[in-house]
């Protein structure tokens, strides 16, 4: 039985035991470079054993930070925002930092600019921005900022670092598939365009399309809802000429099989379907869904990284992206008999 009125161990304990100075263990705990591994690994070693956890306040005053990332999400209601967010928290607890985190959407009386002031104002060592509109990225080039700050985004930018997987690359390896199987007339059903994620997605489909010599067909602008893709299925008034359907999430993928499925036709004989995200639903729904799947973990482990170098001023990329993968399953497949391959 543990005996909860025990004293505490403490820095000079540890180092003790592990036959070392107490600047040595503060070093390990802060991840200074230049320390030889076999030190590093004994340090280590015995703070689980003992169960030593520092002092935090006490850290703070000593180094004049915080140990806490300020994360501000828009709209974390959405699978990817979501995703990101736990990541990073994951990712942040297991270097010893904490994460204040506020969310901002559509009906929030909140605005962006309000969320930056709001976790500036707690002291953050650093800032980081999930899944931006336009609006909440021009709401923080307005800001003077004397932390460093991240942006999750798909596009290099002057400003800020940026950190994401690779929009590019997964919209590419979709459309690729689609064209392996076939297809040459592919309508892109986006998410909302002041998204910068649904954009790069846009963008990158049309220039994917232009190089295959794919029909241009105008996109159809949605709100990353099912809704919104259901009602659209439901609404066609006779099997489209296109021949499949590149979604900008899974939420609509899924609601555009439905719609599909209420309308009497059928994925992927009539239309193929492909969406973006993986789900965990993904494989589970009729037909399971061809999608593109992006490494939260990988991305969450990125902006920690990234800004643990910048508030240590380390050497750091200005750009990190993650690559993509496409899961293929059982909602795509060659174009119907008789649709047009040229």
């Amino acid at each position: 039985m543990t005996d909860t009125g025990a004293a505490k161990p403490n820095i000079r304990q540890v180092a003790a035991i592990a036959g070392v100075s107490h600047m040595t263990v503060s070093r390990v705990l802060n991840d200074y470079p230049h320390i030889k591994e076999a030190t590093r690994r004994r340090v280590l070693d015995v703070i689980e054993e003992m169960g030593y956890r520092p002092n935090m306040a006490a850290r703070a005053l000593a180094t004049q930070r915080t140990q806490r990332i300020g994360v501000l999400v828009e709209s974390a209601i959405e699978f990817g925002p979501t995703s990101t967010l736990r990541a990073v928290e994951s990712a942040a607890r297991a270097a010893g930092y904490a994460v204040s985190s506020i969310a901002v959407g559509d009906e929030d009386e909140i605005s962006p600019q309000d969320a930056i002031d709001n976790l500036t104002g707690q002291g953050v060592d650093a800032l980081c921005i999930v899944a931006p509109r336009s609006s909440s990225v021009a709401a923080l080039r307005k800001t003077s900022m004397s932390v460093p700050v991240l942006v999750v985004k798909p596009d290099d930018d002057p400003t800020f670092l940026t950190v994401s997987v690779d929009q590019h690359q997964g919209t590419t390896l979709a459309v690729d598939h689609l064209v392996s199987l076939g297809h040459r007339d592919i309508l892109h059903l986006s998410g909302p365009l002041d998204w910068l994620d649904a954009r790069a997605r846009e963008r990158a489909f049309h220039a994917r399309a232009k190089e295959w010599g794919i029909r241009e067909r105008p996109i159809v602008v949605g709100d990353w809802s099912a809704d919104f893709a259901y009602d659209f299925a439901k609404g066609l008034r006779g099997l489209p000429d296109y021949t499949a359907v590149f979604v900008g999430n899974d939420s609509m993928a899924v609601g555009l099989m439905h719609g599909l499925h209420d309308r009497g036709f059928h994925v992927p004989e009539d239309l193929s379907v492909v969406g973006f995200d993986d789900v965990p639903l993904a494989g589970h729904v009729v037909p399971p869904l061809t999608t593109v799947t992006q490494n939260f973990r990988a991305l969450g482990t990125s902006v920690v990284d990234i800004l643990r170098a910048a508030i240590e001023r380390r050497e750091i990329p200005k750009t990190t992206r993650i690559p993509a993968e496409l899961v293929v399953r059982a909602s795509s497949a060659a174009p119907r008999h008789g649709a047009s391959t040229r």
